[in-house]
């Protein structure tokens, strides 16, 4: 499997009690930041760029800072970031002794990094801080988000004066998020001067009564997009927000100490050390909401729409020791045994099956199972291991992509030569040249009869928009292999159609773009082939030069997929079905820069 840049990973902990209640049943004034550590490094598959921290406290006075914020770059982020803010929890502050112990708080946020554009740097790197000498009007912003119609916002906030410094969804988003904070804050202000309250008591007041909720609907409902938005506000807001399409995952848990917010549900369970059914997930459109005084708030932000739920979070993104992802890899793995054995003529006593490391272990498991459920033991190994993580210090083409080939080993006298088949199998194929430059070539030293690659997820034929590295719909090896055929066939004249329907489609309004009732032209191009003739036609742009063993690829089916994975029907990637008008309109874009580059 080539390497998939997600965004990204969020945790959050609200303590309900007193930080003292925590010292004396703990025996940790860090019992918070503790578990948001645990919970970060939990999630560390869903980012290695950067990470990021924040911390509330709700006790300070004036004149002393409460918001504090950490952020570093590097797979070691979060290490790094953690030992600043002990080191600031545990060395007075000389010039702020009465407000020492900075990260020492009530409420904590934290951020793990992928980015999905070319955009790099510490300034990109969540959580982003807006601030106000207004505690209320202080506000910390992360997510797990990629925003579709960002042109759309950008152009909605300029027309109200403003001028962003930065042009990126994070940065937009928490602009229009801090001036319906600030309108929030403002409309308190004239109520509290309105009932004869003065001084400090207005400040409190208006921290008593902030309403997040009518924030985050004004604010929200401007994006298109896959998220979950997370923030903290000065005055001891916190909250999380899934979109409406519940695209991106988020779930939490609560009891009378803590509540926690994280992107995947085993975290919270080892975190915490609770059952299964203690953690719940985010509704699509809800938010929940820690107010000041600790009460916890559900609301319906925005409408529920059609389910369109990830289903490459279970393919691949999330930790396969969620209860549920590992039923459902091991399900699709098994689904895969009736195409398996067309491929090796049901010979099983001369097959061999192994998978491609480390994300595609559950679903062989699943696999091996069914197989064996059939015939009792079919022979099973591990062929390939994952060697060694090169450094691409070397520049050259040739000689990167001869070191990229030994990245993967095997295991050499598991198979009999020139008798076995070896089928592997992979969580998913998107470009294919990690099984073109490396997989395949090293398969082929152990001279199986014949080799069969196999993808527990369907074939990848459409870009991704909601925060997956997957923009370019050029890339992908399942695209590649249908303009081939065309051009084989004479059909090339179909591009130059597609692309107009495109074109003229990107240029609409937004809202003229609803998926349910505007079809994607691109799928005019697949429709003319089978699944089963682009595979073949991968397999033969895939073989590797030099090698003439028999290869075959086998693909998840629609259906199978469905049938595995019920419950997160997101399938973009697979059928081009998009579930916003945003996520269609970029896709148009997508094919109309792919055409336009043919031609220039």
């Amino acid at each position: 499997m080539e390497k998939l840049s997600h965004e990204c990973g969020i945790a959050m902990i609200r303590l309900l009690k007193p930080l003292e209640y925590y010292q004396a049943k703990y025996g940790s004034e860090r019992w918070a930041m503790n578990k948001l550590y645990l919970m970060m490094e939990k999630q560390h598959n869903r980012g290695q760029e950067g990470a990021g921290i924040a911390c509330v406290k709700l006790a300070s006075e004036a004149g002393h800072e409460y918001m504090f914020r950490e952020k570093a770059e590097g797979k070691d982020a979060i290490t790094t970031i953690f030992q600043k803010a002990v080191s600031h929890m545990t060395t007075p502050d000389k010039d702020d002794p009465e407000g020492s112990k900075p990260f020492l708080g009530e409420l904590y946020m934290g951020h793990l990094r992928y980015s999905t554009t070319s955009r790099s740097g510490l300034k990109y790197v969540h959580p982003f801080l807006r601030r106000n000498n207004w505690r209320a009007k202080n506000l910390c912003l992360c997510g797990n988000f990629n925003m579709t119609n960002i042109d759309d916002v950008f152009t909605y906030l300029t027309s109200l004066g403003q001028y962003p410094r930065v042009y990126a969804d994070t940065y937009i988003m928490l602009e229009i998020m801090g001036h319906r904070l600030d309108r929030e804050v403002e409309r308190l202000y004239r109520m509290a001067v309105q009932q004869g309250l003065q001084g400090m008591d207005i400040t409190d007041f208006i921290d008593r009564h902030v309403d997040v909720g009518n924030v985050l609907q004004t604010t929200m409902s401007r994006f298109d997009g896959g998220y979950v938005v997370c923030g903290l506000t000065g005055s001891g807001e916190m909250f999380s927000m899934r979109d409406p399409s519940g695209i991106r995952p988020a779930f939490y848990y609560q009891d009378d100490e803590v509540v926690a917010i994280a992107s995947e549900r085993p975290v919270l369970q080892t975190t915490f050390a609770v059952e299964y059914e203690d953690i719940h997930e985010l509704g699509a459109g809800e938010a929940i909401i820690v107010h000041q005084d600790a009460s916890v708030e559900k609301r319906q932000i925005l409408p529920r729409v059609k389910n369109s739920a990830c289903s490459f979070e279970r393919i691949y993104f999330s930790r396969g020791n969620d209860k549920d992802i590992y039923l459902e890899r091991k399900r699709l793995g098994a689904l895969l045994c009736d195409r398996i054995l067309d491929a090796v003529d049901h010979d099983v006593q001369n097959t061999v099956v192994s998978y491609i490391p480390n994300t595609a272990e559950i679903a062989y498991c699943g696999m091996v199972e069914e197989l064996n459920r059939r015939f009792g033991r079919v022979r099973s190994d591990k062929v390939v291991s994952k060697d060694i993580k090169l450094r691409t210090f070397i520049t050259e083409d040739s000689s990167r992509n001869d070191l990229a080939a030994h990245v993967y080993d095997i295991t050499y006298g598991s198979i009999v030569p020139y008798q076995d088949n070896l089928v592997v199998i992979d969580d998913s194929i998107v470009r294919g040249t990690t099984l073109r430059e490396s997989i395949i070539k090293i398969l082929a030293r152990l001279h199986p009869r014949k080799i069969v690659v196999v993808s527990s997820a369907p074939q990848i034929r459409y870009p991704d928009f909601y925060g997956i590295d997957m923009r370019r719909i050029g890339d992908f090896i399942a695209f590649q292999a249908c303009i081939a055929l065309l051009r084989n066939d004479g059909r090339e004249e179909m591009l130059r159609q597609v692309y107009d329907e495109c074109k003229a489609l990107s240029q609409m309004p937004l809202d003229s773009l609803d998926p349910a009732k505007v079809a994607n032209p691109v799928r005019q191009l697949y429709d003319l082939y089978t699944p089963l003739q682009i595979e073949a036609k991968m397999a033969e742009m895939l073989r590797p030069d030099g090698v003439d063993i028999p290869i075959s690829f086998v693909f998840q089916s629609i259906e199978g997929l469905h049938a595995a994975i019920p419950n997160h029907p997101g399938d973009w990637y697979f059928t081009g079905n998009y579930p916003t008008p945003g996520g269609l309109r970029l896709m148009l874009r997508s094919y109309c820069e792919y055409f336009e580059s043919l031609i220039s």
